[in-house]
């Protein structure tokens, strides 16, 4: 009788151990995933920051903001090119492709402007401009194909620099682009009742 009580004793502890392994193991399992998550959303959260500081840089150089950036046709030559190069690559370390798009923009800023303002060209969702009032103007056209070539050429080179994917690039810079765009200017922005991007005059 004992020595059968003494086996049972030993199959119950046995099995007590094999749970205390088995449930213990399921619970690591569980909580296992919990790092990697967190990494994830602190990367996408660096990426955004980083996007957004060489946004700011494009448009400083756009806007005029950096006096110490020299146009290309600069009578300078060579030694206007390099200043604003090593400008950018000091500053903000952008390529000299798009400090070259960022400068050509800079040249017909004051035409585009003027078109926003008269409501005839507008900002779109994808942070390119489009035409909104026909005008038969083919010139206008051609503005907007050299801006958008511009801007396409800035949003893959940032997409690339950061490892993003453009259409997110072209989010945001879109919705700084329209947030810089002057009074009267149309814009494409989402409603919320409808669910839709639709334009507006800003």
């Amino acid at each position: 009788m004992s020595s059968l009580k003494e086996g049972d004793m030993r199959s119950a502890i046995l099995i007590l151990i094999t749970l205390f392994f088995i449930l213990g193991c399921a619970r690591i399992k569980v909580e296992a995933p919990a790092d990697p998550i967190k990494l994830d959303i602190s990367m996408r959260l660096d990426v955004y920051q980083h996007v957004q500081k060489d946004i700011d840089a494009i448009e400083s150089i756009v806007s005029g903001d950096k006096k110490e950036i020299k146009s290309p046709d600069d009578k300078q030559g060579f030694l206007g090119y390099f200043n604003s190069y090593a400008f950018a690559q000091e500053e903000k370390g952008l390529s000299p492709e798009v400090e070259q798009a960022a400068l050509r923009r800079r040249n017909r800023s004051n035409e585009i402007i003027s078109l926003q303002q008269k409501a005839i060209i507008g900002e779109n969702k994808a942070g390119l401009i489009e035409i909104r009032n026909a005008l038969g103007d083919s010139s206008a056209e051609q503005l907007v194909k050299a801006e958008n070539d511009d801007r396409m050429l800035i949003y893959y080179s940032l997409a690339k620099k950061n490892n993003a994917p453009v259409e997110e690039i072209q989010k945001l810079y879109a919705a700084r682009l329209q947030k810089d765009a002057p009074s009267g200017t149309p814009i494409e922005v989402f409603n919320q009742s409808s669910s839709a991007f639709e334009w507006k005059i800003k």
